[in-house]
């Protein structure tokens, strides 16, 4: 790899954080996983790792963190990068940009990790060449990234579409598992909601239970609702949960209906429009490293 640049990545989710160096999904020169816990001890362990490399000779151009959220991503803002009111017990006011470009000469960049897998699925993955995009993850939250132009939306935050609260499936009553927001989307659709309903993992489910028509009925409400006022050209969903494949086809049927034909808004059809995502587990952590490629080549 003496002849190319390498590159960081680092996917910072609820239940396990994933580094990499690599300069594509096919030139992985080393990675390695270890469990979400205690922000300070979690992100201090992952900042050793990109150490211990250097150490042996293997320099990052750039490191790129992808981390779930919220977070402050105003550059002006004296909590850039420090997560901000999350779900995640303990993380609240966790400084995840500080931990890494305190500790390590290369330059950190940061995003959501929904976002930074939706640079990941454009660069590599089920998006390639699309500029307009967005990328569903579905796993223990729910999270939205939305690229426009080929750059990540950031605004007033960045975006939150897991939050928004859909309309309700009929015949279904369960109030909803989000501490924030009861039965926003995540609180009836994510795997937290899956388990609370179940009282089952959703590898446990059987394809049968009435519970997927529910699931797939609230993703396609966020399909419905990304692609009504984000004007993707593609919508890209991945996470655990999406491993149960039916949810795709179910999804695909409800923004079909639900859309009746109104403004021929998807001229090539559902399935071509809302897909899988083609990097799996490593979305997250290759756009870790689509940002550090981003943040070097601006240099």
């Amino acid at each position: 790899m003496a002849a190319q640049r390498a590159f960081g990545g680092v996917d910072i989710g609820g239940s396990s954080v994933r580094c990499a160096i690599a300069a594509t999904p096919d030139d992985i020169e080393t990675e390695t996983s270890l469990p979400t816990s205690a922000p300070e001890e979690t992100l201090d362990q992952a900042a050793a790792f990109f150490r211990e490399q250097e150490e042996n000779g293997l320099v990052c151009s750039a490191i790129g963190l992808a981390s779930f959220g919220p977070l402050d991503l105003n550059p002006a803002s004296p909590r850039f990068g420090v997560m901000l009111n999350t779900p995640k017990p303990g993380w609240r006011g966790a400084n995840v940009l500080a931990a890494f470009k305190d500790n390590l000469s290369a330059p950190v960049a940061i995003d959501t990790d929904v976002n930074a897998a939706a640079l990941a699925e454009r660069d590599w993955g089920a998006a390639r060449g699309v500029d307009d995009l967005a990328y569903v993850t579905v796993g223990t939250g729910i999270g939205a990234g939305v690229i426009m132009r080929g750059a990540p939306v950031h605004g007033a935050l960045h975006p939150e579409a897991g939050h928004i609260r859909p309309r309700r499936a009929p015949g279904d009553d369960f109030p909803g598992a989000c501490p924030f927001h009861g039965d926003c989307l995540e609180g009836v659709a994510s795997g937290a909601a899956i388990l609370a309903r179940a009282g089952r993992a959703p590898s446990e489910i059987d394809d049968e239970d009435p519970i997927w028509a529910f699931v797939a009925f609230y993703l396609g409400e966020l399909a419905l609702g990304l692609l009504l006022t984000t004007a993707p050209r593609r919508i890209v969903f991945g996470g655990g949960v999406m491993a149960r494949t039916l949810l795709l086809d179910g999804i695909r049927a409800h923004v079909r209906e639900s859309l009746g034909g109104y403004a021929d808004i998807a001229p090539e059809g559902a399935d071509a429009l809302i897909l899988p995502a083609g990097l799996g587990a490593r979305a997250g952590v290759m756009g870790g490293i689509a940002l550090a490629r981003r943040l070097a080549d601006s240099a």
